[in-house]
């Protein structure tokens, strides 16, 4: 089928290259002109492990391509997925800016031609889908048209297997003919028999904030048990282990750390209290999990704290991992961007390294800090390092090496990924989260 993408960022180029890798044609569009001769060249603006290769791969084979001219791809579309931002609005207000779906809508309105099924894949509140309708009628009275909610759950790190192997795929829809379009699309999927959980736009769009909402309230909530296991001695891996083999709970999310982060947690899970308030009802359960992700993050520079001795002023932190998770450069509401300014606002020097991350960091720290070309750089004369993101380079760290390079054998690591037995046993003062 020929698909068009409406946007270029990290859903619309995964679900673009991933849609030609299925065997569609299609086509990404993109206003800024220099992403796409980027894109034209081979040169991917995001890091997701695989991407590059499948881009390339797809685009020398004639089935992807990117292109600035909206009319020519609109025109030609089987289907016209969009998938532009959606981000939290400016006015700090918690709603999702729809600002950008909207525009597409009246941008691409003019230029339907035949029957085309229009596709939300961005995270938009409930009767997003009705509006970018009306807009579109309003615009072109004659389209021929369907619209459609097919929310993307890709976790970045690991976006490519997410779409080519999926849980499930929603999609929202109130025509026959939308829904036969969409399974014909998703159809490569049926050979390993990919659920297809068919609603109505409404309950699809809703699935996504309840999906991620879900998820923030099972991380926050370890991150609260974590801090009572400090409390009371009790170890919060073997905990999670504990509970996270009943089946009615299951073991992912149960992993503790400075809190959760990213492109989608944190504004979606605000957006989706937006929503429930704008109709007189209240997500209590919600509300805790974003307020405890906020704690989370400030009692991290506490622990950092007391294990210096009440201050930080003076001392040199290695900092490794500056992104929210490992296998992506996206700094968004990264635990590092609240830990690292409280740091140095006490008069702390910050020596820092991130894998891939370091480039788009500086974006969003302050100046001040000073980014290593690798963890043992970054450790260096260090009285303490914290490990921040569980990169799998920082699982084995040659140990001896890094006590001999610190000027103090502190380790404090945010993501429990070593043993403290074995941290004691080469001489650190080691401090995780919830091992007491």
């Amino acid at each position: 089928m020929k698909i068009t993408i409406i946007g270029t960022g990290y859903v619309g180029l995964v679900t673009g290259t991933c849609f030609a890798e299925f065997g569609h044609h299609v086509i990404c569009v993109d206003k800024d002109q220099t992403k796409i001769q980027s894109l034209q060249a081979g040169l991917i603006p995001i890091y997701e492990p695989g991407l590059d290769a499948l881009v390339l791969k797809n685009s020398r084979e004639g089935r992807l391509s990117f292109s600035t001219q909206l009319s020519e791809a609109v025109a030609q579309a089987d289907a016209v997925f969009m998938a532009v931002g959606t981000p939290s609005s400016r006015r700090g207000d918690g709603y999702a800016d729809l600002t950008y779906i909207y525009e597409a809508s009246r941008e691409i309105a003019p230029h339907l031609k035949g029957y085309t099924v229009i596709v939300d894949k961005s995270t938009v509140p409930v009767g997003t889908a009705r509006q970018v309708a009306r807009i579109i009628r309003e615009v072109n009275p004659g389209a021929l048209f369907d619209i459609a909610s097919n929310p993307e759950f890709l976790r970045e790190g690991a976006a490519i297997t997410d779409f080519m192997r999926p849980d499930r795929v929603v999609i929202g829809v109130d025509s026959a003919r939308a829904e036969e379009v969409l399974r014909e699309i998703y159809k490569p999927l049926f050979l390993q028999e990919t659920p297809i959980v068919k609603t109505d736009i409404e309950t699809a769009e809703l699935t996504k904030y309840a999906a991620n909402a879900f998820l923030a309230a099972k991380i926050s909530f370890i991150n609260e048990i974590a801090l009572l296991c400090d409390t009371l001695g009790a170890d919060v891996v073997a905990l999670a282990k504990g509970i996270g083999m009943d089946g009615r709970i299951g073991k992912k999310f149960l992993h503790p750390g400075p809190g959760y982060g990213g492109s989608c947690f944190p504004k979606d899970t605000l957006a989706l209290m937006r929503i429930a308030q704008e109709h007189g009802q209240n997500l209590r359960i919600v509300e805790a999990a974003v307020e405890v992700n906020a704690a989370q993050k400030a009692k991290m520079v506490k622990k950092i704290r007391d294990i210096l001795g009440g201050s930080e002023a003076g001392k040199t932190i290695a900092i490794l991992g500056l992104t929210f998770k490992p296998e992506t450069d996206d700094m968004r509401d990264a635990p590092a961007i609240t830990i690292l300014p409280a740091l140095l606002e006490k008069g702390a020097k910050i020596k820092a390294h991130d894998p891939q991350g370091m480039a788009e960091a500086q974006k969003y720290l302050p100046k001040g800090i000073n980014y290593a070309k690798d963890a043992y750089d970054a450790c260096t004369g260090a009285d303490a390092v914290v490990l921040m993101t569980e990169w799998n380079q920082y699982r084995a760290l040659d140990l001896d090496r890094l006590a001999q390079s610190m000027r103090e054998k502190i380790f404090i690591d945010l993501r429990n990924v070593y043993e403290p037995e074995r941290m004691k046993e080469k001489g650190f003062r080691y401090v995780g989260v919830g091992r007491s």
